[in-house]
């Protein structure tokens, strides 16, 4: 197949923590001619990667940060604090900003909750990624702060995490260029929504097929015909029977009735 025989692809792309697998699956099971092609991104570059067009749409963490984006938002997710599993912290259910006074808490370049400082102790820089500050976490240079889905995402075995209770939170959406709305992303819009195959705000839904006239089944014409057949022979055989009610009557009855009327000569 050449380049241009090609069947268009879709290009969806996603920030770290954020899972399309259902989306994708969905997208695979209605549209499985046209490719679906995932760019990963970091949370900063997204907006930017939409804007120059190297991704139809992506799934971001809000705010966004232009005017030229759209947004649907999807879910909220949790903040937890990343800790050591000898930590103090460890040995609690929930933990608040007053609880972290003492610490220090990394603040990546890659941040995902947009706060201009977090809280407890600020440390001498700042880790290039997420993943660098959960590297800090284990080598016991201080906490994070992060939402759930990247705690998960950087899981360590000699790490835990404990959620927040008065921190900002993440929201993830889906977000596309406004001016570049292709019936693509009309098309994974409506997947994310749970709009259904035949939805109007979906996919084109196929027409529906003219019915088919039924044609009679072939024992039917059998018993039609033979239904005619009888109905043809019915006058002849019911004449024949009245004529020979009639001969009956004319020979049996009629006779007899005379020979009742004349008495015998003697």
């Amino acid at each position: 197949m050449t380049g241009s025989d090609a069947p268009p692809s879709f290009r969806l792309a996603y920030v770290p923590g954020v899972t399309p697998s259902k989306w994708v699956r969905i997208w695979k099971e209605r549209f499985p001619l046209i490719p679906l092609e995932l760019v990963s991104v970091p949370s900063g570059e997204a907006p930017a990667l939409l804007m120059d067009g190297g991704a139809d749409a992506g799934f971001v963490r809000m705010p966004v940060g232009r005017e030229e984006l759209s947004a649907i938002p999807l879910y909220t997710e949790t903040t937890v604090v990343v800790i050591p599993k000898d930590h103090l912290l460890a040995a609690a259910e929930e933990v608040s900003t007053e609880d972290l006074a003492e610490d220090i808490v990394l603040h990546p370049l890659d941040d995902s909750l947009g706060w201009e400082r977090p809280p407890g102790l600020p440390a001498f820089e700042r880790p290039e990624t997420t993943e660098d500050a959960v590297a800090l976490v284990a080598a016991g240079i201080g906490l994070l702060v992060v939402p759930q889905s990247l705690a998960r995402l950087h899981h360590r075995k000699d790490l835990t995490y404990r959620p927040m209770t008065d921190v900002p939170e993440s929201r993830v959406a889906l977000s596309w260029p406004e001016e570049k709305t292709t019936e693509r992303v009309e098309d994974f819009i409506g997947i994310v929504r749970g709009r259904t195959v035949n939805s109007s705000r979906g996919r084109t839904p196929t027409p529906p097929q003219p019915k088919q006239e039924k044609r009679p089944a072939s024992g039917g014409q059998r018993r039609g015909s033979a239904a005619g057949k009888t109905s043809s022979r019915n006058p002849r055989g019911g004449a024949s029977g009245g004529a020979k009610g009639a001969k009956g009557a004319k020979s049996t009855g009629g006779a007899k009735g005379a020979k009742r009327g004349k008495p015998r000569g003697r």
